[in-house]
């Protein structure tokens, strides 16, 4: 069975396979730069909306309209720069994480607050305990994608290597 295919100009076929192939040895930095730039959008104008309907009543609200986007021009980036998908992106991402972590406490800490402390019912009405891991998981990605190879890099010659540092 041959996992890589012939030739990548036949479009089609070839670059689905080319694809599943990069994917299964770990080569889609790229991809993954690109998706954690497009998840930062999408979850940055959610957590906006959600704050805003709550008229952004804590100041720490604000934190996350502030962090999660700096994923934005990072994945953007590190989908053109193998040096800013190994450097910057990293450093968002794991910032993310970190306030993602940071706001599931301080929703935690809302819903206990609420008369009656953390019950079912206040779970579900009050502050969303999960929310906040949801952008986690898009900073989980930029580091994912920091760790991972680059697509269409398949030099595999032993000083190529050598001069990547992968021995």
């Amino acid at each position: 069975m041959r996992l890589r295919p012939k030739t990548t100009t036949g479009g089609g076929p070839a670059l689905v396979a080319e694809a599943l192939h990069d994917v299964r040895t770990g080569r889609f930095e790229r991809s993954l730069s690109a998706l954690t730039a497009a998840g930062a959008v999408i979850t940055t104008a959610e957590i906006y909306m959600s704050h805003d309907g709550a008229s952004f009543g804590n100041k720490m609200m604000w934190w996350p309209i502030f962090i999660v986007p700096t994923a934005i021009p990072a994945g953007i980036a590190s989908v053109f720069s193998a040096r800013v998908a190994h450097t910057v992106l990293p450093l968002a991402s794991a910032a993310i994480v970190l306030n993602g972590l940071q706001g599931t406490y301080l929703h935690l800490r809302g819903v206990s607050q609420r008369p009656g402390g953390i019950t079912g019912y206040n779970l579900e009405a009050g502050p969303p305990v999960f929310a906040p891991l949801l952008a986690s998981l898009v900073g989980g990605m930029g580091l994912l994608a920091a760790l991972l190879r680059r697509e269409g890099n398949h030099d595999h010659s032993p000083r190529r290597r050598a001069w990547r540092g992968e021995a």
